[in-house]
């Protein structure tokens, strides 16, 4: 940054803890505060430009007026069961993000918001409830693919120099926030001991202690009667002291208003704000941290503890090569040339191609073959809605691929392609033809693909999405899993053209699908798939690309599977603790092919506190090419009162097979992987039986075999 004068913090020679304190000793109170805002406007005396620490990077640099290149919603990442992917995803999305921030730093015109270098990303809440909007931007229910996929993410966009940071990642929204959205700025979460640290905290502790992230942002709710961002136990406790962060807190945006206005737990603002960054939340996004001078003057807390939090914003900025010479930064030399780069492009393709999910297939109608059909007729309100596929929190590609400009490209000169929307995603179209007419038009078509479901406009964040119409609360929340009814009705009415019917999804979440998983012939889950989820569609429809995508959700058959939305038990939720019977597992995917698995090696005695290697064999008995995803599940015996999980995920690897060929597969399981949590929240490897079962997807839903291993030895405690 600041270049011009000999100042010490801009001493290369020095270590970056002089620099920064040098730095801090020139500054005034004022200055230090506004510095702990997230639009900081800059300090001219010392040459030090504006800079805004808000910037999204969700599923590709986001909310920029520059085109970039979008890849799938995080759930559809998830869905992927791909870190390798991941990670190149969140490297080439920091590359881009490189290129525009390097722009604006040689030009002068740092300070404007969606281009700077600190990502608000990724959001590792789990996914409760399938009824919250935010959802699609999560990686699923479960803590530990959530805590993996994150761990990829966090990796690819930080880089990895050993000096400098390429982008800063932000894990959110800490700690237990999985809606609802409507009154998040006043709710109380409220969870025993044992699911805070058995779901709601292991993401977080992965990418603070594993992935090393360096920035968390903290919820808007209140966590046992004390908002996120000025919670001792969550942000200076469990965050900084047991989990060693070194790292920054921002604020939700708005969030420290909500003390006072919302939560009322403060008298004011002032104190507020005083509370805030005395509990550890350094940085604020939003419009309140100036009171802090006042709450400095008034003794609420000292200027010593304002200069530990710019601290850690300040270490931050250091170790974005900010107030070096850019010569010596590896990353500054990232020019425009990278942005919507073939490769990038190219993986945004792959990463759509692998998110689709196959979820029905009956008499195997899938995939099609183009040398036979000779008419499609495509409908739907999410046919040719590019819209759909960029989801929330998202850049804008120079091109989106729907299905019918895919189909168009791909098949237009051999496929006769009759297109017309049908409906709306919630009303029929004004003036539109009747379901009469529209099965008399697809009357000549050899098969029916209908591509509906929602898009961000009915699902999101606060203030983002809630369009009327489909029974949702106002602020993005859905309050039923059904598809919109004007969809299955017209799917009813097509149904009637004797023609194969394949339903093509687009959704966050996941849909009951009551009527569409018992009649029509093939269900495939498509979730919001980016720039170029059009081809991979295609590609899927018509078998160029064999799929092996997986739930990262539970499909509940009906609205009545679920608890009560605001109750944060995690009893009867999600694959680990649902009783009843699901439409869709977790964990579950199609393929056009089959794997067998044999040959599961595992020690018979294992020692507590030390690591166990466990190999199966996979072999592709189908004609076809395809991943599998391979996956590891721990199953404990339920003793007494004690709670134990019905299965948790453990591992798991996306492999490529060529038919016919086997592999075999390793995974290590560490002692915290074969522990549990108690109900005072305390994760302990106990002695006894426990069952690992390696397959395609879950116990007792998927293909594959399991193997009893006896654990030895005395309690141990991996942290």
């Amino acid at each position: 940054m600041a270049q011009s004068k000999n100042y010490a913090f801009l001493d290369v020679k020095k270590s970056r803890e002089e620099r920064i304190q040098d730095l801090i000793a020139r500054l005034t109170l004022s200055e230090k505060v506004q510095m702990m805002k997230h639009e900081f406007k800059g300090i001219p005396r010392l040459d030090i430009p504006a800079y805004d620490w808000w910037n999204e990077a969700l599923h590709g640099v986001a909310r920029t007026e520059e085109k970039v290149t979008v890849y799938p919603q995080a759930i559809g990442m998830a869905a992927t069961f791909n870190t390798v992917a991941v990670k190149q995803m969140g490297d080439y999305t920091s590359t881009e993000g490189r290129a525009l921030f390097n722009e604006d730093l040689k030009a002068g015109k740092t300070g404007k918001r969606y281009r700077g270098l600190t990502y608000w990303t990724p959001n590792i809440n789990i996914f409760r409830d399938p009824r919250w909007g935010r959802g699609q931007e999560t990686y699923g229910e479960d803590p530990y693919l959530t805590g993996q996929i994150g761990t990829a993410i966090v990796q690819g966009l930080e880089g990895d120099d050993p000096h400098y940071l390429k982008a800063v990642a932000a894990a959110k929204h800490y700690a237990v926030h999985s809606g609802p959205e409507h009154n998040r700025h006043s709710f109380n979460a409220e969870v025993t001991a044992y699911d805070l640290w058995d779901t709601y905290l292991p993401a977080f502790r992965q990418l603070v202690v594993k992935a090393k992230v360096h920035g968390i942002m903290c919820a808007y709710n209140r966590l046992d009667g004390m908002p996120c961002c000025g919670n001792n136990v969550l942000l200076n406790n469990i965050l900084r002291q047991q989990w060693g962060f070194k790292g920054y807190v921002t604020s939700d945006c708005g969030g420290i208003n909500d003390f006072a206005s919302g939560h009322n737990t403060h008298p004011d603002n002032t104190a507020a704000v005083s509370a805030a960054v005395l509990a550890g939340t350094d940085l604020e996004c939003g419009n309140l941290y100036q009171l802090l001078e006042q709450g400095v003057k008034q003794g609420a807390l000292s200027e010593k503890d304002i200069d530990i939090s710019l601290t850690r914003l300040l270490q931050i900025w250091f170790q974005l090569g900010m107030f070096d010479p850019q010569a010596l930064v590896p990353y500054a030399k990232i020019g425009r040339e990278v942005i919507e780069s073939k490769s990038h492009k190219a993986h945004a393709y792959k990463m759509a191609q692998e998110s689709m999910v196959l979820l029905k297939n009956e008499h195997n109608v899938l995939p099609l073959d183009p040398n036979k059909i000779k008419r499609v007729a495509l409908i739907g309100p999410n046919a040719n809605n590019g819209h759909a596929q960029l989801a929330n929190y998202f850049g804008t590609p120079s091109e989106i691929i729907t299905p019918l400009s895919s189909l168009q490209k791909r098949y237009g000169k051999q496929i006769a392609i009759d297109y017309f929307a049908g409906t709306e995603i919630m009303k029929k179209i004004d003036g539109g033809p009747s379901s009469e007419e529209i099965v008399k038009k697809v009357s000549a078509a050899d098969v029916i693909v209908f591509v509906g479901g929602i898009t961000a406009d009915y699902e999101g964040e606060a203030g983002d999405a809630g369009a009327a119409g489909y029974g949702a609360f106002v602020n993005g929340d859905r309050s039923t899993m059904a598809s919109p009814e004007v969809q299955t009705t017209l799917l009813k009415e097509l149904r009637k053209a004797g023609k194969p019917l394949i339903l093509v999804n687009m959704s966050g979440s996941v849909m009951s699908f009551d009527w569409e998983s018992q009649h029509v012939d093939a269900i495939l889950q498509a979730w919001y798939g980016g720039q170029a989820a059009g081809d991979a569609i295609t590609d899927v429809l018509f078998g160029r690309y064999n799929p092996a995508g997986r739930m990262p959700l539970t499909t509940y058959k009906s609205d009545a599977d679920l608890p009560d939305f605001e109750d944060y038990s995690m009893a009867n939720r999600t694959y680990r603790y649902f009783k009843g019977e699901a439409r869709y597992p977790f964990g579950y995917g199609l393929s056009y092919t089959n794997f067998e698995y044999d040959q599961l090696n595992t020690p018979a005695m294992v020692e507590t506190g030390t690591d166990v290697q466990v190999t199966v064999q996979v072999t592709n008995t189908g004609d076809r090419d395809g991943d599998e995803v391979v996956q590891l599940y721990v199953v404990h015996q339920k003793e007494g009162n004690y709670k134990v999980p019905n299965s948790a995920l453990k591992g798991f690897q996306r492999v490529f097979f060529k038919k016919g060929r086997s592999q075999k597969i390793t995974f290590t399981l560490t002692p915290e992987d074969l522990a549990l949590v108690n109900e005072k929240g305390e994760l302990i490897q106990k002695t006894g039986s426990v069952k690992i079962y390696i397959g395609g997807g879950q116990p007792g839903k998927s293909v594959g075999v399991e193997r009893e291993i006896t654990m030895q030895g005395t309690a141990y405690r991996p942290y």
